[in-house]
């Protein structure tokens, strides 16, 4: 039997449906991106929650005329399969196939790339007043999820929309709360109410009537805002847009597509910012992922019929960097009280879910709030705490003047340990952690390291508590290379590399991830008769510019490795060093990420592309070598 969605290739073509139709046609794009995500891997839960308000969207407003911006996009699938893009849609977070985020070099419907959270309502004022400069008389909506409104950009966006009083939709998909059938009809009659033509017309009017009045007119305008904001507040949840100057309308159930949809034709025609406050499930229609949201987030390839991770049965990997992270500090803090945890609404993502079981009072869940977990662990440290700031590498970015202003400049002792540093694969452009160590080795004050393997993240991270002053850690996503562990956790000396094999032709100069990479590439060589040592820095800043100076004149010959932008990297620190001691005779090969936003792929994929790999390793030393 045909499908709906087969004949689905456009927005225009969804707005000639029924009410039955579309019921139909959601559930059929649910068990497309269930089966699809099942594969490639990708944010579940929150599309699958997402499907009816993009179709009502889609339906009421004129895209691409009408601007649709979605914050993160974890929501974004449904908007993609029936923007053109359904017959790719298995290529989804693939090398060479569409993003798991709205892109704009993919489709006209794509108005905003993003990716980090919160970005959407200032984007969309932008696109607002330049609507106003052009003297256009499209709309712009925004669609943006409860956890995204927790950042401070979101309200600084709304504070700037509410004072300017353009036009301008805010949809608010909040898929925490749950509401009850009652609630949901009561709210739905009441705001298709409140938001019709004629209602909206008369309280304009009542309000004109009023102001006209002499010497009393003002006060009971006044007054009648008063009773009207009361019986808001009262009943509805949206007291505090009103006051920021949003007309508020919800809250919407959002699986209800013939009250989305009435609600939003109503809202099309009002004037001003509005706040439209839906109410929808994660998961939806897929019971695994309705039971746990939470895992069903981002989830890698599973079975659809159970649930459960492919490939289960398989020999198991090795312990991953983010669970040592975690398994490491709960045993550091066990032996140190000042020591407390922080992260940016990324507690399992981030392997802090153990140290908040054991120790709740002293871990802190900011929200989508960087730059107030930072300033907030230099307030705990100013005290004698020992804060560690747990966050994505690329999301870390986004408190980069915190990290300078209030912690290097004070020389706080702030450990910042940062996940996901390096290629993450799939996510892609918004996600790769490839400028850290460039962004961060060039604050004073500031101490840089990236462990080779597992077993070397468990002593930098006792290395990092024990130091004093600034101090980041930084590993990559995915297991770790199935060392043996130590026991004991010793601290490194500050500064200090480590030979880890040595080599008489040439040397291999490497740091965190590519560590492993270039152990491989020495090994092949031996067995071509090139002899190579390499050496893991351990530290990008300080640097062990003796080890380096002294291999650099042994040797003549360095390949310099690194999972890491070129410029200003770990990379750009040895050149420095090599300069500043007047070693000039040396020759260099660089390998390094380009100067280039990389697309998503497989980690090996991505590593391969940008010449980092142990492939790459080989043709620059035989390079070295032959010349």
């Amino acid at each position: 039997m045909k499908r709906i969605l087969d004949s689905i290739n456009d927005p225009e073509d969804i707005r000639h449906l029924d009410l039955p139709s579309l019921d139909i046609l959601a559930q059929e794009i649910r068990k497309l991106i269930v089966e699809t995500v099942s594969r490639t891997g990708g944010h579940l839960a929150s599309s699958l929650g997402a499907v009816e308000l993009t179709l009502a969207i889609h339906y009421v407003f004129n895209t691409p005329k009408d601007r649709l911006i979605w914050d993160v996009g974890h929501q974004a699938y449904a908007h993609k399969i029936i923007t053109g893009r359904r017959d790719v849609f298995h290529t989804l977070r693939r090398k060479g196939g569409i993003s798991g985020f709205p892109k704009r070099e993919e489709s006209v419907y794509d108005v905003f790339n993003v990716g980090h959270s919160s970005t959407s309502i200032s984007a969309a004022t932008g696109m607002a007043e330049a609507r106003r400069i052009k003297g256009g008389n499209n709309k712009v909506v925004v669609v943006i999820g409860d956890g995204s409104m927790s950042a401070g950009m979101a309200f600084e966006g709304l504070n700037w929309a509410g004072d300017r009083k353009e036009d301008l939709v805010i949809i608010l998909n909040d898929n925490e709360m749950s509401i009850s059938p009652n609630v949901g009809a009561l709210s739905s009659y009441l705001n298709r109410i409140m938001t019709g033509e004629a209602v909206t017309r008369m309280r304009t009017d009542i309000k004109t009537f009023l102001k006209s009045i002499p010497s009393i007119g003002g006060h009971m305008l006044n007054f009648s805002r008063q009773v009207e904001e009361s019986l808001k507040a009262f009943f509805l949840p949206g007291a505090l847009f009103e006051d920021l100057g949003f007309t508020y309308v919800g809250p919407l159930q959002g699986h209800r597509l013939d009250r989305l949809i009435k609600n939003l034709q109503n809202i099309k025609k009002m004037e001003g910012p509005v706040l439209v406050h839906v109410l929808t499930k994660k998961g939806k229609g897929y019971l695994y992922a309705e039971e746990e949201p939470l895992r069903f987030h981002g989830i890698s390839s599973f079975c659809v019929e159970t649930g459960q991770p492919e490939g289960g049965d398989a020999c198991p990997a090795p312990i991953t960097y983010t669970k040592m992270f975690g398994e490491t500090l709960v045993r550091l803090a066990r032996q140190d009280a000042r020591i407390v945890a922080i992260t940016a609404a990324m507690c399992d993502g981030t392997g802090l879910d153990q140290f908040a079981r054991i120790f709740p009072d002293r871990f802190f869940d900011v929200g989508i709030a960087e730059q107030h977990g930072v300033t907030f662990a230099a307030g705990l440290a100013a005290e004698g705490m020992i804060p560690v700031v747990a966050i994505y590498s690329t999301f870390m970015q986004r408190a980069y003047d915190q990290i300078i202003h209030d912690v290097c400049l004070q020389n706080l002792h702030v450990v910042f340990c940062l996940d996901r540093g390096g290629f993450v694969g799939d996510d892609g452009a918004t996600h790769h952690g490839v400028f850290d160590l460039s962004y961060l080795r060039a604050i004073p004050n500031m101490i840089v390291m990236a462990p080779k393997d597992e077993n070397e993240l468990q002593h930098m991270l006792k290395t990092a508590v024990e130091c004093r002053g600034p101090v980041a850690v930084r590993y990559p996503r995915g297991s770790g290379r199935g060392v043996p562990l130590d026991d004991t956790l010793v601290p490194l000396e500050i500064g200090r590399g480590e030979i880890l094999c040595e080599g008489s032709d040439l040397a291999i100069i490497t740091i965190g991830a590519t560590v492993d990479a270039a152990l491989n590439a020495a090994e092949e060589l031996g067995k071509e008769g090139i002899s190579a040592r390499v050496v893991n820095a351990r530290f990008v800043k300080p640097l062990d510019g003796e080890l380096i100076c002294r291999t650099a004149k042994e040797l003549k010959r360095i390949v310099i490795v690194e999972e890491n932008v070129l410029m200003g990297g770990f990379g750009s620190a040895v050149l420095e060093t090599l300069a500043g001691s007047g070693i000039n005779d040396v020759q260099v090969r660089l390998l390094a990420i380009p100067d280039a936003f990389v697309e998503h792929a497989t980690q090996q994929e991505l590593r391969h592309i940008a010449g980092i790999d142990k492939d790459a390793i080989l043709a620059a030393a035989r390079e070295l070598v032959k010349k």
